[in-house]
């Protein structure tokens, strides 16, 4: 029942973008900066309103971690735990609950699979975005193009760090947690 409840509210939703962004695209022109934001956003609020159904699969390429990301040394020098920290101590902590480590154990058994969609959905973003920064090297708006590689760069790159980062962690103390388990009647 939930999950057709969820479903329902996932249609209005994109029934409300479908309606919504060629109304902005008409409003601010279909080849401003703010229109292909709002088609970034639209993107990443389709992707989490159809968390409760479905979870967007990161393809497989991108779900193994290499050796490099799981010893942390590039992400701590790109600032990524502290970008980390940002999105955990201001209100962005709010976009997206469900990658947080929760108390019950089923809430934390789906933090990996939650993470994995987060960060499939940013690489869909970021993707969605790069035929229009694009367009802006082609037609030399070098201003719209600066700030449209920031979204870039803090919308979908960091979160995409800070999610590997996360699951990097995460897999170490898996990993950490599965040699200090004894099984029972051999102590």
């Amino acid at each position: 029942m939930q999950k057709r409840r969820a479903f329902l509210i996932f249609l209005l939703v994109a029934g409300a973008f479908a309606f919504s962004l060629p109304q902005f695209g008409r409003f601010f022109g279909f080849r401003s900066p703010w229109f292909a934001l709002d088609v970034m956003l639209c993107f990443l609020g389709l992707v989490a309103m159809a968390r409760p159904f479905y979870l967007l699969p990161l393809p497989l390429s991108l779900q193994v971690l290499q050796a490099w990301e799981t010893d942390g040394r590039l992400y701590r020098k790109l600032g990524v735990p502290q970008f980390g920290i940002l999105l955990r101590r201001t209100p962005l902590r709010f976009l997206n609950r469900e990658v947080y480590l929760a108390a019950s154990d089923a809430a934390r058994a789906a933090v990996p699979a939650q993470l994995e969609t987060a960060e499939a959905a940013h690489w869909g973003a970021a993707l969605l975005l790069l035929p229009y920064l694009l367009y802006l090297v082609k037609i030399n708006w070098w201003s719209a193009l600066l700030g449209m590689v920031a979204v870039q760069v803090f919308g979908n790159v960091y979160p995409i760090l800070h999610l590997r980062w996360v699951r990097c962690r995460l897999e170490r103390v898996a990993v950490q947690r599965s040699r200090k388990w004894v099984p029972t009647g051999t102590r």
